[in-house]
């Protein structure tokens, strides 16, 4: 099903990992063993994130910052995109970070 998130202007690689980090399926213009890596590597952010949204709605006493909605690590030619246990990776130049991360969003629910 993630498999068509590749359609996606600029997407070149999605993954899909358990809550432990386990790397489950990928697809995409990386090896496997790049997409396993991918996949732990979001696992690792996934939780900083959510750590530190933990410390900001605790210093902030407001609402809205946990869960987050997800996280994008941006470079100079790719961005790393994450939601939920989904992960992309997206060429800058060919694609809008809004679309993939509704796209991301929405598949992380099904």
């Amino acid at each position: 099903m993630i498999k068509q998130l590749l359609a996606l202007d600029g997407v070149m690689a999605i993954c899909l990992f358990r809550d432990d980090g386990l790397f489950l399926e990928g697809y995409g213009m990386l090896p496997e063993d790049q997409l396993a890596g991918l996949a732990k590597f979001a696992h690792d952010y996934k939780r900083i994130v959510q750590g530190n949204a933990d410390q900001l709605s605790m210093f902030t006493q407001m609402n809205g910052w946990t869960p987050p909605g997800g996280w994008i690590v941006r470079g100079p030619q790719l961005s790393v995109c994450g939601t939920g246990n989904l992960v992309c990776v997206l060429q800058n130049n060919e694609g809008s970070l809004n679309e993939v991360m509704q796209a991301l969003a929405t598949a992380a629910s099904w």
